[in-house]
């Protein structure tokens, strides 16, 4: 062929390929439609046997795209709502920007690694080529290569433990610091959102779900960034070498991707299933740990167990039905995608007995094509924590993005510790308890919260120490509204001893000691003495030093509430609450603690939640509470004489009383 035509030839083909190669980038970036007629097009003008190749790939991916991502069409609508609304990775990279500069180097060194693992195959390819040829045994024709490939797979697996490392040590401190900002906003949130969760569905996203960005951050950003590098960098290689066999060797991908599409059908659904699912286990399993004594007690084993079982068989089958329904479309995907010698070994041949392909370079594309897809089967085996990322960071987020209490960080100055609520509304959602309650205890008081189960006397109190924010009207202390004073400030001036109380899995000594964390062992015993509980935690085995076990398990109910009065008392704070106290407690030791607690709370504004009415009796100050309403409030003999409802509460509490004392 004369020089000149060999020349325009060469030009052509290099033309034709900078046309694909740019068509496939556009399509990526825009729109595939167009990508694809102008591939068409090209290819119907030119001939050129390509087109058969280049066209389903085109095809394939704006199925795969249209199906799998679901891109919008109108780019602009897109962007708008992009903009306007975070992506999970985008949460994901903003917790992880305090440790960017150790991901950074983790997927430097992945990368390397990759390029590392890539050398030995080159090598490979030059030592057989080198056979084929006939070369002799020597250290500059085998050697040579055989101590590259070697050192460079020491040199890949060096830097592949040394970006596992890396990632790791920088993504566990990430999910320690989204663990601590999911704790700190729970206390920062109203009770009732905490509350409207079971305790079940709050540990499985504390534990659980903030465990689970341990893939994408540790195993996902350095390997996918890295992994991908391995196919771009053989298939430019083949480019460089012969463009038809680069081509060709992506054969096998769409096939493949349309096996992985298969896997999508019901996606959704079975996802679905699968996570509520495991929220339901996880609720179920709780509440069976939790309640097992009443299920003995009431002989309730298999009725309960069965609902234990029930929710264990389908979370388990959730995933085994889910599986099952894959396992066709995932195992003809793993076997089609890295068998790329299936269609680069015939063409190779083809091209190798037509005389445009040199032996070297026959030898050398065999070896790489073993290499070149692999990769994307480590990619390929994270699409279901690709798929769970969305989940997990939005059940995270749930949490994080929870309203919290608005309240100022600049301490204020109170006037006294006098508490008063005006027009105070609140619901529970859509249920209103409390209807316009109007109420006022004065600094240094003694203050008493009477009425029927569920009338609203707790609720009261919880909106006092701002576990929850009204709905209407406002609660003041000092002559400023609650909603003014800093969270802490508010914690500090508030004990708040409640029914059901809770102990940590630590000492007495420990427990007594979280109502001031600066006291001193002799400051935990001194107010034990003074809260009339030392003699019994001195029976107990190990005096202060024994364990209380998980919430207190190892204590009776009144153990418990006593040492949570001990606890409180020694936080010393102005505004003391007490909600049923001593509802556990025999009538002995509820005459030892209200004595002692009397003492203690000399000159704070106590408010006292009580069904016994003869421990409120002497209070400076009795309001009585019905249906969400104070329908009454004054001391005990103004009440008798006043109060119908008081009085009925009163003569049937001392008729009880004298049953019991016959």
């Amino acid at each position: 062929m004369p020089e000149r035509l060999r020349c325009q030839a060469q030009v052509k083909t290099n033309f034709t390929f900078f046309l694909y190669t740019n068509t496939v980038f556009y399509f990526i970036e825009h729109n595939s439609y167009f990508c694809i007629k102008t591939c068409v097009a090209h290819a119907y003008r030119n001939k050129y046997e390509i087109f058969f190749i280049f066209y389903p790939i085109c095809l394939t991916f704006e199925v795969f795209r249209e199906y799998y991502v679901g891109e919008k069409k109108n780019s602009e609508q897109y962007m708008a709502k992009k903009t306007k609304q975070k992506g999970p990775f985008d949460y994901l990279f903003e917790w992880a920007t305090p440790y960017k500069s150790l991901y950074v180097i983790s997927v430097v060194t992945a990368v390397f690694s990759v390029i590392f693992g890539l050398i030995p195959f080159f090598c490979t390819g030059k030592i057989v080529a080198a056979l084929i040829e006939g070369q002799s045994f020597t250290f500059s024709a085998y050697g040579v290569w055989l101590t590259v490939a070697a050192c460079a797979w020491v040199l890949h697996y060096v830097c592949n433990a040394v970006s596992t490392t890396i990632s790791h040590k920088a993504t566990f401190s990430v999910i320690a610091d989204v663990r601590a900002k999911t704790c700190d906003k729970l206390a920062e949130i109203s009770m009732g959102d905490v509350m409207k969760r079971s305790s079940g569905e709050l540990k499985n996203i504390i534990m659980e779900r903030i465990d689970g960005i341990e893939t994408p951050l540790a195993h996902m950003v350095p390997e996918i960034s890295s992994k991908a590098i391995a196919p771009i960098a053989i298939f430019v290689f083949l480019a460089v070498v012969d463009w038809r066999i680069a081509l060709i060797s992506l054969v096998s991908v769409p096939i493949g991707l349309l096996c992985f599409m298969g896997m999508r059908i019901g996606y959704d659904k079975k996802f679905s299933r699968y996570v509520n699912a495991g929220k339901n286990l996880n609720s179920v399993a709780v509440e069976y740990i939790n309640g097992i004594e009443v299920i003995k007690t009431f002989n309730q084993s298999a009725n309960s167990y069965k609902k234990f079982t029930d929710a264990a068989y389908e979370s388990a089958h959730s995933a085994i039905d889910w599986m099952r329904d894959s396992q066709f479309f995932f195992s003809f995907g793993m076997s089609i995608i890295p068998n790329v010698l299936v269609s680069v070994l015939p063409a190779s041949v083809a091209f190798y007995l037509d005389g445009s392909l040199t032996l070297s370079n026959f030898v050398l594309i065999l070896v790489l094509a073993f290499g070149m897809l692999t990769p994307l089967l480590s990619i390929l085996s994270y699409r279901d924590d690709l798929a769970r990322i969305g989940v997990v960071v939005g059940e995270i987020n749930s949490i994080l993005t929870e309203k919290k209490l608005e309240r100022p960080e600049t301490p204020v100055k109170l006037n006294d510790y006098t508490i008063k609520g005006n027009d105070v509304h609140f619901g529970y959602g859509e249920k209103e308890v409390l209807h316009g309650v109007d109420f006022t205890f004065e600094q240094g008081t003694v203050n008493a919260l009477v009425g029927p189960s569920g009338s609203g006397k707790s609720t009261i109190t919880k909106l006092i120490d701002s576990m929850w924010d009204v709905t209407g009207g406002s609660i003041e202390i000092g002559g400023v509204n609650v909603k003014d004073i800093p969270l802490k400030q508010l914690n500090e001036m508030i004990a708040y001893v409640s029914q059901d109380n809770f102990l940590f899995d630590e000492t007495v000594r420990e427990n007594i000691r979280k109502g001031n964390l600066a006291a001193t062992d002799e400051d935990v015993e001194n107010i034990a003495k003074a809260s009339g509980c030392h003699d019994f935690i001195m029976s107990l085995e190990n005096g202060y030093d024994t364990v209380v076990g998980s919430a207190g398990g190892h204590l009776s109910g009144g153990e418990k509430q006593r040492i949570a009065i001990a606890r409180a008392m020694l936080k010393n704070a102005p505004i003391v609450i007490l909600d049923e106290a001593t509802a556990y407690a025999d009538p002995e030791n509820e005459a030892i603690v209200q004595e002692s607690v009397s003492k203690l709370v000399k000159g704070k504004t106590l408010i006292v939640v009580a069904h016994r009415l003869s421990t409120i009796a002497d209070s400076d100050k009795i309001v009585v509470v019905k249906d969400g309403n104070i329908v009454a409030q004054g001391k005990h003999e103004e009440l008798l004489a006043n109060c119908a409802l008081y009085n009925d509460m009163w003569q049937a509490h001392v008729g009880a009383k004298d049953g019991l004392e016959k």
